[in-house]
């Protein structure tokens, strides 16, 4: 069956900040952003401030030829141009914190290369339906957070803390060091979803549909499960099989 790519359409130049100093002026201030898109010999002081600026809060920075900035339709962006995002990020430790302070017992999602931001909406309406405190996105290799996809999760995405880190190898460890245990869904692995105890603290990593888990990070995982299936098929859509997972971790906890 031929698959066809969603065609990505230009962000609206509303959620654009152009030139040097815009930029360095919306990251000090704290402004939410989702991606800096810097030509790729572009350099000086000011650029390096916005670099520091953006590695500090987590921010990715993409280096582009000039013909990618002139197709935001933007005259004299300088050779830089961030996007807002419509969510403002929060720190992994401070919301790990916020929950246990709660009293509630730590149930997170860790997004691991799932790019198609319709996957990503549908993933975080169910994640809030079903009690999930944050999910866990890297700065890249994920799909945008943009408008499309909070519309695409009919506002979840706004409701529930977002967290983007440098590495989820380290958010793992991160997670550890808190008393929370981390489980990767696994098509290969011995253990059916519905086996594991979700009423501890824990974390539940989703992969894409094409790679699945990062082999490093399944290495650090505390379990892998599967999803039983019937019939010989590849797999399930990674939206629908995190909702078949978090509905079983519901249950467990109701």
């Amino acid at each position: 069956m031929k698959q066809f790519r969603q065609k990505q359409q230009r962000p609206k130049k509303s959620t654009l900040i152009a030139g040097r100093i815009p930029v360095l002026e919306a990251l000090q201030e704290g402004k939410p952003l989702d991606k800096i898109y810097v030509h790729n010999n572009l350099y000086g002081d000011v650029i390096e401030e916005i670099r520091k600026l953006a590695f500090q809060q987590n921010i990715p920075i993409s280096k582009v030829p000039v013909e990618k900035l002139n197709g935001f339709n933007i005259p004299d962006h300088e050779g830089i141009i961030a996007q807002l995002s419509k969510i403002r990020y929060q720190d992994l430790q401070q919301v790990i914190s916020w929950v246990v302070d709660k009293g509630e017992v730590p149930l997170f999602l860790i997004l691991d290369g799932i790019t198609d931001i319709r996957n990503i909406g549908g993933i975080a309406r169910t994640a809030y339906c079903c009690g999930v405190q944050a999910i866990i996105i890297p700065d890249k290799g994920v799909g945008a957070l943009n408008e499309d996809a909070v519309l695409t999760s009919a506002g979840a995405l706004e409701l529930i803390a977002v967290c983007r880190v440098n590495s989820l190898m380290k958010a793992v460890d991160d997670l550890h060091l808190n008393g929370i245990k981390v489980l990767a869904s696994e098509m290969t692995a011995t253990k059916a979803v519905y086996d594991c105890d979700f009423k501890e603290p824990c974390a539940i990593i989703m992969g894409g549909e094409e790679k699945g888990v990062f082999p490093g990070l399944m290495k650090i995982c505390d379990e892998t499960f599967n999803i039983p299936m019937k019939g010989n098929f590849e797999s399930l859509n990674v939206s629908v099989a995190t909702a078949m997972i978090l509905y079983e971790t519901m249950k467990q906890r109701i």
